[in-house]
């Protein structure tokens, strides 16, 4: 499965370089006359764009798997618990306050408001405890809902909603050399959940279990909310909202090899790429020459792989 993984990843990524509507194409390439700028287009934005949905898809999996290790629940993410919406606020904020913010303060202002959007959900899932696994992302979702429209309402107000929807439609159109630079920050915190990967495996036993075995359960759990909270940051910022990803990775990762988080990581993170890749390609290609928002085609595609979850989890409850 591993090896279909790999192949998979090589020829979307291959693909992706070359699909678009302007003409860059191998032959474009190894032309090379001095009136083609193939070249030029390939360097600076089918490249730069290839490499952001790589990093996107990798590293909001891995979110979403340390997610559902802190709060032991296989059905969050960070588009579930209402840490994307908490981030999408901090981003309307800085219209308001510091329109002229540079991208890394957007950024660090967007992290801020995920960490406490992370661990706002932590305290009410402490606070409100639910018998059903099912109804967890439920809570997250009614708290994200409940900031969401908190959020769209003084956009309204502000007249700033317009400008606010650019952030939070995912779509990597834009994407261009000096504009994805932020996605390896992105792809650091992979490196910095992989090493602490055997850590989040002993969290999700429980804060007991974990405590028992000597392991400092609040450093760890503050580990990985500054992880989720970089990552849908620097995604934010770059290519906007992409739902359901961190949630349907991990769960089928976890269907075919297990919970182990430090075998998980590498599946997680090529599934969640070669994911992205297909839905990318598709988004370009469904009404070509135009561009259909990446957000919409996860969309639906995640939540219909979240409904067959929800209704494979329960079945297998009777």
């Amino acid at each position: 499965m591993g090896v279909l993984i790999g192949v998979a990843l090589v020829i979307l990524a291959a693909t992706s370089l070359f699909v678009g509507v302007s003409d860059v194409s191998p032959l474009a390439l190894l032309e090379g006359s001095p009136a083609s700028n193939s070249a030029f287009l390939f360097v600076v934005s089918r490249v730069p764009r290839t490499l952001a949905v790589l990093l996107v898809g990798a590293s909001l999996g891995i979110a979403g798997l340390i997610m559902q290790m802190l709060v032991r629940n296989k059905f969050v993410e960070p588009s579930t618990t209402g840490v994307t919406e908490f981030a999408t606020f901090g981003m309307l904020l800085v219209m308001i306050f510091a329109p002229g913010m540079a991208l890394v303060g957007k950024m660090g202002v967007a992290a801020v408001f995920g960490l406490l959007g992370t661990w706002v959900f932590l305290q009410v899932v402490k606070a409100v405890p639910v018998r059903q696994l099912v109804l967890v992302p439920l809570v997250g979702i009614m708290l994200g809902g409940v900031v969401a429209a908190a959020t769209s309402f003084f956009a309204y107000r502000l007249d700033l909603l317009q400008s606010l929807g650019t952030w939070a439609q995912g779509s990597f159109a834009s994407i261009m050399q000096g504009r994805y630079e932020f996605l390896w920050i992105a792809g650091a915190m992979v490196l910095v959940a992989w090493l602490a990967a055997d850590r989040f495996s002993v969290i999700g036993l429980g804060e007991e279990f974990a405590t028992n075995l000597g392991l400092d359960y609040r450093k760890v759990v503050a580990i990985g909310m500054v992880v989720i909270a970089i990552i849908t940051a620097a995604v934010l910022v770059t290519a906007g909202v992409i739902p359901f990803l961190g949630l349907v990775v991990p769960n089928v990762v976890s269907l075919i090899i297990g919970d182990n988080v430090r075998r998980a990581i590498p599946w997680v993170a090529g599934l969640g790429a070669v994911f992205v890749l297909g839905c990318d390609l598709i988004a370009r290609v469904v009404r070509f020459p135009y561009e259909m928002p990446l957000s919409v085609i996860v969309g639906v595609i995640g939540a219909a792989l979240f409904l067959w979850l929800l209704l494979r989890k329960k079945s297998h409850a009777h």
